[in-house]
């Protein structure tokens, strides 16, 4: 689950012999070598290159969700030792040969439509590169999507393997904050384009759950460009696993937009629960299925 922890090191924990965040080495092994600390440098450098696994969303468009975890505090409490510690909600191009391939993606799902998960096995990258900064120093990487958990039985997609992916908008970017406060009420983060819009859990400290889901509106109180840089909305009930929003619930929210004071009414209708995890959002995390997996039917 997650990360492409490695075999060995998953038995290594489940012994007591090896930490959760030294197994978060076993990710960077085939990484090539560069000028940097093991998991995060506490003095401001940067983190090695990573395998940063992510959900692929979207028909039309295809969107990447960055699977995160906490694993463990450093000594002093103020920085989770791991290089999975962000939220990163991506929009992105599939490309091969310099010719467009999202056709192919969007067709494999068609073909496929009882199956709720595709994943992205990127190459090795460091996350911040892809920052919403004004000039990101990584804009496009390789991968393959797969059909699938890609670490649960998923399948490479034909055509697909080791396209580029080309990052056309950063949606959502945010390192998690041991001294954040967590929100009391359900947070989720709103984005999409055109007619298909999601739900993404906001995710803040441990013990936490990720969930994307398909969701429409009764209206669309907000403009494009607001939507691509993503829309807050809170819920009125607690901000817990099991109180999650639902597939066919319809209830209210208030939305956010990101970067001005304007607050939004809507009506929201909750569609296909395409992901949801909480064991691996666990401190530490636990790669066994949790009862709520179990139950949403994530639990293998």
């Amino acid at each position: 689950m997650g990360k492409l922890v490695g075999i060995c090191s998953t038995i290594a924990i489940g012994l007591g012999i090896l930490s959760p965040a030294a197994s978060s080495l076993a990710d960077a092994a085939d990484c090539p070598p560069t000028s940097c600390e093991p998991i995060v440098n506490e003095k401001g450098g940067k983190d090695c290159p990573n395998t940063h696994n992510m959900m692929v969303v979207g028909d039309n468009a295809v969107f990447l969700s960055h699977l995160p975890m906490f694993v463990e505090l450093n000594q002093t409490g103020d920085t989770y030792l791991t290089p999975h510690r962000f939220q990163v909600i991506l929009e992105a191009t599939l490309a091969k040969k310099g010719e467009n391939v999202q056709a192919i993606y969007a067709e494999d799902r068609r073909a496929h439509h009882s199956v709720k998960m595709y994943t992205l096995n990127p190459q090795c990258l460091v996350l911040s590169d892809l920052s919403g900064s004004a000039t990101p120093s990584v804009s496009s990487f390789k991968g393959t999507v797969f059909r699938g958990h890609l670490e649960r039985g998923g399948a490479a997609v034909e055509q697909l393997e080791d396209v580029d992916v080309v990052v056309n908008n950063v949606v959502h970017f945010r390192m998690f904050d041991p001294s954040a406060e967590k929100p009391n009420d359900l947070k989720y983060i709103l984005f999409g384009g055109g007619r298909e819009l999601f739900l993404a859990h906001w995710i803040s400290k441990p013990p936490d759950f990720d969930q994307i889901m398909s969701v429409s509106l009764d209206s669309r109180p907000f403009s494009d460009d607001q939507l691509k840089r993503g829309i807050e909305v809170v819920f009125e009930r607690p901000n817990s696993s099991v109180s999650r929003i639902k597939a066919g619930e319809t209830l209210p929210g208030q939305g956010h937009v990101a970067g001005v004071h304007q607050f939004l009414d809507l009506k929201i209708t909750a569609g296909t629960e395409f992901y949801f995890e909480e064991g691996e959002l666990f401190m530490p995390p636990t790669f066994d299925p949790t009862d709520e997996e179990q139950r949403a039917g994530f639990g293998q």
